[in-house]
């Protein structure tokens, strides 16, 4: 090879390094971490979590080759949560999908410089997890559950699908902020519909067994459970004990619904958990949580199930069937 020749292709191959060296940074592998207040054995939150991993795919981050998901199951546990929370901090993740309002103060509490998706908050300005809607600020952004308004239309369909209803026990977790300021809505809606309203903390099983069964003592009862993720893991409790206490039930979520509940309203959670990765996706692809609006859900379902409501004999009005998305027979 001549001298000449050889010196050009030594400065061609000398321009070509950082080329390389830059595909193989881009290339890298990214990490996700992920935090879940539900269990790992819990078949909903691990649909949700699978659709948000297939979602990521689409994009093109795939689990194992072009990225990693780290996941940590709280249980509802809040020493397991703050555990879990600090131990995929030490990861170093390049961004952390909190599954749920009851797991981002915590995440919060450990770090803000990871970017953080947040899905099924309620409040995230009245919390202190952002410092806007359409300016979070800091490292976190997401998707809101829904207003606390909808504990309105929680207690209107209760009235509708049993108008001799006069009092309602309000199932509730008062540690967290959705706790009280959703009771806060019910309760601001009630004596328009003339209802009287009874909270109930939800605990722990014995607490919301005797709850109920003293509420169900007097007649003309209906239940009204809203969100939080003790709701979540006691839903069978739930559902079971309206039927033995013969009380109608609004539930904020379709999955009481498919256990045997009587009828649900509220938001599509498949749909944030797709929003979710989108977020995920600009984020490892350089843009920030503060840039990034909070958004709210767009999709909203009504569900009934008929054989709840014949157990019940209750006769559920055609306009409110007309108006179901779904209707479980």
């Amino acid at each position: 090879m001549k001298r000449r020749e050889f010196i050009t292709l030594l400065g061609g191959a000398t321009v070509g390094w950082p080329l390389a060296a830059r595909a193989q940074q881009a290339e890298r592998m990214r990490r996700i971490g992920v935090l879940s207040p539900a269990t790992e054995t819990d078949p909903t939150d691990r649909r949700l979590l699978e659709v948000f991993r297939q979602a990521l795919q689409k994009l093109g981050w795939i689990d194992g080759r072009t990225v990693l998901i780290d996941t940590r199951w709280t249980a509802g546990d809040p020493d397991r949560a703050r555990k879990y929370a600090a131990e995929l901090v030490a990861l170093t993740p390049d961004v952390i999908l909190a599954d749920g309002g009851s797991v981002v103060g915590l995440l919060l509490q450990e770090i803000r410089s990871v970017p953080i998706v947040f899905t099924l908050t309620p409040d995230p300005v009245g919390a202190g997890f952002v410092e806007s809607l359409a300016r979070p600020g800091g490292n976190a952004t997401g998707f809101t559950l829904f207003e606390y308004g909808i504990g309105g239309k929680w207690l209107e369909l209760l009235k509708e699908i049993t108008p001799g209803v006069m009092r309602a026990a309000v199932v509730r977790d008062p540690a967290l902020p959705q706790g009280t300021g959703l009771f806060g809505a019910i309760q601001s809606a009630a004596s328009s519909f003339g209802v009287e309203l009874t909270p109930v903390n939800v605990r722990d099983a014995s607490e919301i067994e005797r709850a109920i069964a003293a509420f169900a003592r007097s007649p003309h009862g209906g239940l009204i459970v809203t969100a939080s993720i003790l709701a979540v893991l006691h839903r069978d409790l739930l559902v079971t004990l309206a039927a033995q206490q013969k009380l109608p039930a609004v539930y904020f979520h379709r999955l009481f619904v498919a256990a045997g509940g009587l009828i649900s309203y509220g938001p599509d959670l498949s749909e944030q958990y797709v929003r979710a990765a989108g977020y995920v996706d600009r984020i490892l692809k350089g843009e920030k949580p503060a840039d990034l609006p909070v958004q709210a859900p767009t999709k909203y379902e009504l569900v009934i199930n008929q054989k709840t409501a014949k157990a019940l004999d209750l006769a559920v009005p055609d306009s409110l069937l007309a108006r179901a998305d779904e209707v479980i027979e």
